[in-house]
């Protein structure tokens, strides 16, 4: 049996820096033990202490003899006893206590712990060895050479020597030839980008590669059932031939370096927004077309809650995605009948805080989600969030844009993982849910039952604000005891007793820069944009007046999405003044430039003469069908929606098929594929749009080409 120590004492040799020394005296002090040592190749005297000696990795001590060491091959006892079954470990106690009866006559080793019956005569310590290992080969009907195998490897390795290294290491000492199998992954790791393959491709690329690599014949080629099991092997190590070949490139696509984690330590310190299209068709209820919705939203990433989100049709917009960081400032209010658990106090006061209800503003109303002003806001490179102005935005309100890396979805996991979440949880069981791909889409998911865009807005807010903010995530666990789960509204209060603090919003109307702006002249009836009137107490009787800037024209901050007001910052006051629209008391809601000019362009068809209330007017008529309910009544919205699809057909003549033969092509059909196909479209527009002139003049016209194109291809 070997030994694990090696002495130490005068004449000792041992390695200290890379230099040969020799222990020639040791001595002892009051705190340690030290050794005087000379070296090997000239007169260099060093004095080390023991601890030094034995501890540091400057230092090893050499010996004469070969002991066990921690690189030595083979597996350490506690991985061979455990990685094999019970019955091999039994057979193993067995073989060993067979080994010491043959060394000392007892199976237990000891005489203290003799059985009645021992030692037996075969096996007196007395007899020579090779006599009793005969004499154990005969009684267990094996060969005298096994047993002298059986005692070296105890000798050695104790009962773990006894098991066979096979049932550790099965594929130790395989015959097949490693160069085959390292040549078969690389021949998979190169189809990551292509289409999927089959088996026998990938066996016949890899011969081929190793005959050009290695001459024809020189590595030996598998069986087609061994090639096929390692293929099968290497399938976990790189995804091919089983899973999708998206989900494989997503694999494939893993970074290979250890992975980081950022640890927030307070609401609003990370940011999280992204934007994605939802497996659900929707209908516009103002244009009334089939539409792809895409989602956006916001989220904080230390209690996964959602501050923001917009619901949009097709396109996202950079304005959508400032609405978005907008309303993580100031939330939209919850809904009517919500649970009062689902409601947020306002201004982002978590329930753990008791405030006197004299403090409170009595017509305050209960939140729909947190308010937070992030610290740093983590995106992708997507272009409504590299935009000019959210950038300049954000910097001057303090929030730190940090972009995720390209093509690592992983650095923002956990509004990924909210997608899959609302996926799952929600939008499978509505009508309309059009499955993750092509392969998982119904025959017809259009023909179902439908929702608006703003009802199915609606449903995704109520779903986070009853459902999602109040069930345990098994990511949250911020008390740090385990197996203790926390909800999204249970981490946010936590978050909040943790920081002490929550910081809210310098200035409200901090929020208007986030608003794309239009350069306008003050005319004595108010301020012109797009064709409409804005007027309010603070622009009156100051008509012509010229402004500082040097176009001498005023700035205006306008939203898209609702064009009954506009904003006016005075630079006097520095205060921004809100511009009401002369036909905003027609309206009950918000009305947006799309709408606006999408209803101009159908009164059009009908009347000679169009002016604003005219077009609001048919937008409310319209509107009603918005809040039906009954199917009868959606099949009369979509009736209407072809009348007005063919309508627009009418109004712009179909551009040539040498200029646009796709276009051409769809209006050629027969008029009930038509009007089936415009009932399924939806409108399109650019990804961004920077604020410019909303005047008509510069508006093109609205073609069906344009408007209808592109919304039920398959992605």
């Amino acid at each position: 049996m070997t030994n694990a120590a090696v002495p130490v004492g005068v004449g000792s040799r041992i390695i200290y820096e890379g230099e040969a020394l020799e222990i020639v005296e040791m001595h002892v002090t009051a705190s340690s033990l030290e050794v005087l040592s000379r070296g090997l190749r000239g007169n260099v005297i060093r004095r080390l202490s023991m601890s030094e000696l034995l501890m540091s990795d400057r230092a090893r001590v050499l010996s004469s003899d070969e002991g066990p060491a921690s690189d030595d091959p083979g597996e350490v006892a506690a991985v061979t006893l455990s990685a094999v079954s019970a019955a091999a470990r039994k057979q193993a106690l067995e073989r060993a206590a067979h080994v010491r009866e043959v060394l000392t006559g007892y199976r237990s080793g000891c005489q203290e712990t003799a059985l009645p019956y021992e030692p037996r005569t075969a096996y007196r310590s007395e007899l020579p060895v090779m006599e009793r290992y005969a004499a154990k080969a005969a009684e267990l009907g094996v060969q005298s050479r096994t047993v002298e195998r059986w005692v070296a490897q105890y000798q050695a390795h104790g009962e773990a020597g006894l098991i066979s290294q096979r049932a550790v290491q099965p594929g130790m000492g395989g015959r097949q030839d490693p160069r085959w199998q390292q040549t078969a992954l690389e021949v998979m790791s190169e189809y990551t980008d292509l289409s999927k393959p089959n088996e026998d491709l990938v066996i016949r690329r890899t011969r081929a590669r190793l005959d050009a690599r290695f001459g024809a014949g020189v590595v030996k080629v598998p069986s087609q059932r061994t090639a096929y099991r390692i293929l099968a092997r290497l399938e976990d190590q790189r995804p091919l031939f089983k899973q999708s070949t998206k989900r494989n490139r997503d694999i494939a696509s893993r970074s290979n370096e250890v992975y980081g984690k950022l640890h927030p330590m307070r609401p609003g310190e990370y940011l999280l927004m992204d934007t994605t299209r939802l497996d659900v068709f929707a209908m516009d209820p103002y244009t009334l077309t089939w539409v792809n919705a895409e989602l956006t939203v916001a989220m904080d990433w230390y209690s996964r809650c959602v501050t923001g989100l917009r619901l949009t049709p097709v396109s996202t917009k950079s304005i959508d995605a400032a609405a978005v960081l907008y309303e993580t400032f100031r939330p939209q209010p919850a809904g009517r009948d919500w649970p009062a658990e689902a409601m947020w106090p306002p201004r982002g006061i978590p329930r753990s805080v008791l405030v006197e209800q004299d403090a409170l503003d009595p017509g305050s109303v209960p939140a729909a989600t947190p308010a937070v002003v992030p610290e740093t806001l983590v995106v992708d490179h997507g272009k409504i969030y590299v935009s000019a102005h959210l950038n300049s935005v954000c910097q001057r309100l303090g929030i730190s844009i940090q972009p995720a890396r390209l093509r690592q979805p992983r650095d923002k996991g956990p509004v990924e993982r909210f997608f899959s979440t609302l996926r799952v949880g929600l939008l499978q069981e509505l009508p309309g849910y059009k499955g993750q791909d092509i392969f998982a889409r119904g025959v017809s998911p259009e023909q179902d039952a439908w929702f608006y865009l703003d009802e199915l807005e609606a449903i995704i807010r109520e779903w986070i604000a009853v459902i999602y903010h109040h069930s345990a995530h098994d990511s949250l666990s911020g008390l740090g005891v385990p197996k203790l789960t926390m909800t999204p509204a249970e981490m946010f209060a936590h978050g909040v007793a943790r920081a002490g603090y929550l910081e809210v919003p310098r200035d409200p109307d901090l929020a208007y820069e986030f608003l794309p702006v239009v350069w306008r002249v003050i005319q004595h009836y108010g301020i012109d944009v797009g064709g409409r009137r804005y007027k309010g107490d603070i622009v009156a009787g100051r008509a012509k007046e010229k402004s500082p800037y040097p176009n001498q024209k005023w700035p205006i901050a306008y939203n898209v999405d609702d064009i009954t007001k506009v904003y006016f910052r005075d630079d006097r006051t520095r205060h921004w003044h809100p511009l009401v629209w002369e036909h905003a008391d027609m309206l009950d809601a918000p009305m947006s430039e799309e709408i606006l000019r999408f209803e101009r362009t159908l009164a059009k068809a009908q009347n000679r003469y169009v002016d604003d209330p005219l077009a609001i007017t048919s937008f409310l008529e319209r509107r009603k069908l918005s809040v039906a309910n009954s199917m009868a009544e959606r099949r009369r919205a979509l009736r209407v929606a072809r009348e007005q699809s063919s309508l627009i057909g009418d109004l712009n003549p179909p551009p040539d098929s040498a200029e646009l033969s796709s276009v051409a092509t769809a209006l050629d059909r027969e008029p009930r594929e038509r009007a089936h196909d415009a009932g399924a479209d939806a409108f399109v527009d650019d990804l961004d749009e920077e604020p410019g002139d909303l005047d008509d003049a510069d508006e093109p016209p609205l073609e069906q080409g344009s408007f209808y194109d592109g919304v039920l291809e398959v992605e």
